[in-house]
């Protein structure tokens, strides 16, 4: 009689097992990211994207720079599907070559000035004072000018080549996460818990790096997917001007630039890259969008 007791007495206090917080977190941010129809379809096209930039080019049988003049401007055909350039170089297995190319502009360049940004934007919230205004005057000249053109100016003065192009994104890339880093930081270093944390005797390293970044990593996840997308669109737009990848290489701005004097003969030459580019900045776009309304406090109810 006294051990049923017991147990029942015990009973609700064993109960099933819950999961952590983080994946009780992860599992809300999904259900919220799922509604989004939208950013399902770009981040299944992001995927697909980085597949076949990893797979694609080991699996093609054709060479991307072998020309032949003799088939050189052909339709899309069985043989060709997207047709051949003004060389004969067949522009679908080119396009597949130029995937890799692409993405490693855009994660490559998001990722250098995503992590120069971030370190500049926390110190700037951290501390604030003297070391906050000389950043955010850097951060204004800097943004003073239109990406396009600041990327273009950092370019010119290096020389063109995808490594410059991937250097001068990232610079133009700096102010944008600095910015909103700073922001975030400021909000949360006035929290109560920082304040316990610090009088426990903390330091500013643990502090930043433990209690603060993991707090201000919404923003920064959603930013640089937004970001990803204008550095293709920017690495693109310096190929096309003959600053970014130099031919040979297969990158679709230069492609588009090769092909524009047979825009009217042979559209096929020009439509598929452009609509490559098209297709990859929308799917980052739309996919950023959707984590941020997943990502965003206030969407959690």
């Amino acid at each position: 009689m006294l051990q049923s007791m017991s147990e029942k007495a015990l009973a609700p206090t064993i109960g099933p097992k819950r999961s952590s917080p983080r994946i009780e977190a992860f599992k809300a941010f999904w259900k919220r990211l799922r509604k989004n129809k939208a950013a399902v379809v770009g981040g299944f096209f992001i995927i697909l994207f980085v597949i076949v930039a990893i797979i694609g080019p080991h699996v093609m049988s054709q060479d991307p720079t072998k020309v032949d003049v003799l088939n050189k401007l052909q339709t899309p055909s069985a043989e060709h599907w997207f047709g051949t350039d003004n060389f004969g170089r067949d522009i679908f297995t080119r396009i597949i070559f130029g995937m890799p190319l692409t993405l490693k502009v855009g994660f490559l360049s998001v990722a250098i000035g995503g992590s120069v940004g971030v370190v500049l934007g926390i110190i700037s919230g951290y501390y604030g004072g003297k070391i906050d205004t000389i950043i955010m005057r850097l951060m204004d000249v800097l943004l003073a000018f239109p990406g396009i053109l600041l990327a273009l100016a950092i370019v010119s003065v290096l020389g063109g080549s995808l490594t410059n192009v991937i250097i001068a994104v990232s610079i133009f890339s700096v102010p944008a996460f600095a910015r909103i880093v700073r922001g975030s930081t400021l909000s949360v270093r006035k929290l109560e818990y920082i304040d316990a944390v610090r009088a426990l005797g903390a330091s500013d390293f643990r502090i930043i790096f433990k209690h603060i970044l993991p707090n201000v990593m919404s923003p920064i996840i959603v930013q640089a997917t937004l970001r990803i997308a204008t550095a293709v669109l920017t690495a693109s737009g310096l190929s096309f001007l003959g600053l970014g990848a130099q031919p040979p290489d297969p990158e679709w701005g230069a492609m588009l630039n090769d092909g524009r004097t047979y825009m009217k003969s042979s559209p096929h030459i020009i439509m598929f890259p452009g609509m490559m580019i098209v297709i990859v900045v929308l799917a980052f776009n739309i996919f950023g969008d959707g984590l941020r309304d997943a990502l965003d406090p206030k969407m959690n109810r």
